[in-house]
């Protein structure tokens, strides 16, 4: 699935990154035991203050109202505005600048260890014959107006395909019922520019009957289209796969019968967006509603992980295949086709809480980040509860299950597309260590 695989010369490579990121942090050790009697202890212990005490601001900023929210701000930037005067006032600003500067570059050694050899990730599949009648749909309205700005309709129908354009009117209904009757017509491709939740459903109905899909990025983010390697910037370019493509074959989400490509999200973000002026007041919506959400009293989620419980959340993300790191908003996934769902899992109810999470990440208890074939949600006392799927508003019947059908999803690509960025995953720093030390007979 991947562009090749780390060989002898890539494995050297990690090798050294990692004694660079190992040493690198011995350094920022020996400049902090160096300065210890001219304040490296201080510099510490106030460092980790000053993350908790900013940690505590971002709490009470969102989960607060009236003056707790305006402490908490002030909390937030005061704290490492602070540090910063302490340490030019009390003379350490020259250690703590270098301590940071080591840990920093320890940061990106550890990830270049971590990343694999190749610059790019591109999913390389099969060569397929053109399709000889594809039918796109579109959303002129998507991405503030791409599918003009690009001139997406006059380039593919130059190309040979039939282009139906979506009316701002049409529900998802209607989206789907366009589909299906394109493909009662003899459509032998379905593609959608558009966002990534238009995206999904067409989606489903392709891998329904078996259809190449392609996916034009003519959304605001598409992340679908972006860990698939396509180009954002140009979505135009996504349209030389009718004549000059290939076929991958990755997974579809499903949650409760509808497909998804991204996530499905549950509890604090999902009430988020079910309001209707979230669309165009994201941060203010999100602002007045938190507190109410993140109260000790608010609503929770129980979850079923692969028959385990993960009980009482305030937010969980099922994504279709996990995320390298636990951020979905800006991260990207390695793959589309291990058939694994992603889980995020988050329940903060105090600042201790929000502290815990900066000073430990992943490793916090108010943090679950998990793999699973099977997530089985419920919340509340009702029938229904708000769901977001791949960012759209939506109420579901509870239970509601989310599975994976496994690589049953044939998206035409084009062949020459710039791949998506490599990431390296969360830092380890165990696995570092372990290729620091790994010997040249373990190559």
């Amino acid at each position: 699935m991947a562009a090749g695989v780390n060989g002898g010369s890539g494995d050297t490579r990690s090798r050294w990154w990692a004694r660079a990121a190992v040493l690198a942090v011995v350094a920022a050790v020996v400049v902090l035991l160096v300065a210890v009697g001219g304040g490296g202890v201080v510099i510490v212990l106030s460092g980790l203050a000053g993350l908790v005490v900013s940690a505590t601001g971002v709490w009470w900023t969102v989960a607060r109202r009236g003056t707790l929210r305006w402490l908490g701000a002030l909390l937030m930037v005061g704290a490492p505005v602070g540090l910063l005067v302490l340490y030019v006032r009390s003379g350490l600003w020259v250690t703590a600048l270098a301590a940071v500067a080591l840990w920093v570059v320890a940061l990106g050694c550890g990830r270049a260890a971590l990343r694999p050899s190749h610059r790019r990730h591109v999913m390389r599949g099969e060569t397929r014959r053109a399709p000889r009648r594809p039918v796109i749909l579109m959303n002129p309205a998507s991405g503030g107006g791409k599918v003009e700005r690009f001139g997406l309709v006059e380039h593919a129908e130059r190309l040979g395909a039939r282009v139906i354009l979506l009316e701002p009117c049409d529900d998802d209904t209607q989206v789907l019922g366009l589909a299906r009757q394109a493909v009662s017509d003899g459509a032998d491709l379905l593609g959608v520019a558009g966002g990534d939740g238009t995206q999904a459903q067409v989606a489903g109905i392709a891998a329904e009957h078996d259809l190449p899909f392609l996916v034009v990025p003519a959304g605001t983010r598409n992340h679908f289209a972006m860990d698939l390697g396509l180009d954002r910037g140009d979505p135009s370019l996504s349209l030389a796969a009718l004549t000059h493509g290939e076929e991958v074959r990755v997974d579809l989400g499903d949650v409760n019968g509808r497909a998804f490509v991204n996530t499905v999200s549950f509890g604090v973000y999902a009430q988020v967006v079910q309001r209707p002026e979230y669309r165009d007041a994201k941060a203010e919506t999100a602002l007045d509603v938190m507190p109410d959400l993140l109260h000790e009293s608010g609503p929770r989620l129980d979850a079923t992980v692969d028959g385990a419980l993960l009980p009482s959340q305030q937010a969980l993300l099922v994504s279709n295949n996990p995320y390298i790191r636990p951020d979905p908003f800006t991260g990207r996934r390695a793959r589309l086709d291990k058939g694994e769902l992603g889980v995020i899992g988050v329940r903060v109810d105090s600042a201790a809480g929000a502290a815990d999470i900066a000073l430990r990440g992943s490793m916090s208890d108010s943090l679950n980040v998990l793999t699973a074939r099977r997530v089985d949600v419920v919340g509340g006392d009702g029938d229904t509860m708000p769901v977001a799927v791949d960012g759209e508003a939506l109420t579901l019947a509870t239970p509601v299950t989310c599975t994976l059908r496994h690589r049953t999803l044939r998206v035409r690509v084009p062949r020459d597309r710039p791949g998506a960025p490599v990431v390296a995953p969360a830092v380890d720093w165990r696995r570092i260590l372990e290729l620091a030390l790994r010997g040249r007979s373990h190559d």
